[in-house]
């Protein structure tokens, strides 16, 4: 099951992720850094937690794709987002931007090089049941739509 899959709207994932990169940066330039603390609303997360919330489920996606490949019946294994989030005021924008932008183009380079037949391989997690490694792609996709749409709001 892809929670983000309504997300991408007919979209190929592959573009929506290869394109995301620079998305992010160009919503980063027009919100400044004056506004990049600053909550759309009570209890959301600003331009900068939510980059540094990309930046860490693009390390996470990292070890879900290696692991889906490299073992049988990978079971994936969960996060919370919000105790993750805990930490964020350690880290920049720049370089949330930075961390993700490298880990994407990795992350992307496997993707691109996975055969066809790999794509249908099997893997479980534990809070929305079995999927493949396509599935998991399609995830990433719609989970970057999703928080493009949420800077998209607060850059105005």
């Amino acid at each position: 099951m892809n929670p983000y899959a309504s997300f991408l709207d007919g979209q190929d994932p592959l573009e929506v992720i290869a394109a995301t990169p620079k998305r992010l940066q160009s919503l980063l330039d027009a919100i400044g850094p004056k506004r990049i603390d600053a909550a759309p609303a009570p209890g959301k997360w600003s331009a900068r937690a939510v980059l540094c919330h990309l930046a860490d489920t693009e390390i996470c996606f990292a070890f879900r794709y290696r692991q889906t490949l490299a073992q049988p019946c990978h079971v994936i294994q969960p996060f919370d987002q919000d105790d993750w989030a805990k930490r964020y005021r350690a880290y920049d924008a720049p370089a949330a931007l930075a961390v993700f932008s490298a880990v994407r183009a990795w992350n992307l380079a496997l993707i691109r090089s996975v055969p066809l037949s790999e794509l249908s391989k099997p893997v479980n997690h534990p809070e929305r049941g079995d999927m493949t490694f396509q599935t998991i792609v399609e995830t990433m996709a719609g989970h970057d739509v999703n928080h493009i749409r949420q800077i998209e709001a607060i850059a105005g």
